[in-house]
């Protein structure tokens, strides 16, 4: 499971000095502290670190949910940072996929149901039964979020994220929640995306074993990058030690 990363592909993302401080009165929390990166097409990066090093505050700028305090975050040749809220919201919608740690399943559609909600309203989306088939769901179409197990809403909401076709898919913890065989699953559910579709994916976990999987890993301290690496041996995600 080894793949050369060609470092000359053009990047999805760039982030050039990025800071993010959060004010409560007096008080000032600096998030992320001058963040260089770029993520480019078809990689599988992990970020790792401790809470509170920064990397749900990067992801969640990255994807457009949070804005940088000083900076700069280019997709492609765009300039995030000077986009007006309905640009933000639309390149969202457009172009970028999100899992969380929690499924934000609606309870009452089925799986099928909870994708059309996306694919109704994504330019050039695939099928729901596409999406949950690439999820390894195709079963499980007309069931209920409540009818499901915990790995199985996870990939639902998935292949809720791939079916609007984005370039790229931030996962929040995908895995947190699930016991070690469901959240192979997950892994083998995102990694499947990633290799078949060219996906740029970006995964925050705290299981430092799932870098293993990544072309590459971004690891944050005190919101700082303080390594950025490529994986020269690659597992697959049956072989991620839980």
């Amino acid at each position: 499971m080894t793949r050369t990363l060609d470092q000359t592909t053009q990047p999805v993302f760039r982030a050039e000095g990025v800071t993010r401080v959060y004010r409560t009165g007096a008080v000032e929390v600096h998030a992320l502290r001058g963040v260089d990166l770029a993520l480019r097409e078809g990689e599988m990066v992990v970020l790792l670190g401790a809470s509170g090093s920064g990397k749900s505050t990067l992801l969640n700028i990255l994807g457009a949910l949070d804005t940088p305090t000083e900076g700069k975050v280019f997709f492609r040749d765009r300039d995030l940072t000077r986009a007006s809220d309905r640009q933000l919201t639309a390149f969202r919608r457009d172009h970028v996929g999100f899992v969380f740690q929690f499924y934000n399943l609606v309870p009452s559609l089925t799986a099928r149901e909870n994708i059309a909600l996306v694919t109704e309203i994504a330019k050039n989306p695939m099928t729901p039964e596409e999406a949950l088939e690439r999820a390894g769901l195709p079963d499980r179409m007309d069931h209920f979020p409540a009818e499901l197990s915990g790995g199985e809403q996870q990939r639902v909401a998935i292949a809720r994220a791939i079916a609007k076709r984005p370039e790229v898919l931030l996962c929040d913890e995908p895995t947190g929640a699930l016991d070690s065989k469901t959240g192979v699953q997950v892994l083998e559910a995102l990694a499947q995306v990633n290799a078949d579709l060219g996906t740029a994916t970006v995964l925050i976990t705290h299981n430092a074993d799932i870098q293993r999987i990544a072309e590459r890993v971004i690891v944050l301290a005190d919101g700082r990058v303080v390594r950025d690496e490529v994986n020269t041996e690659r597992i697959a995600p049956s072989e991620v030690s839980w």
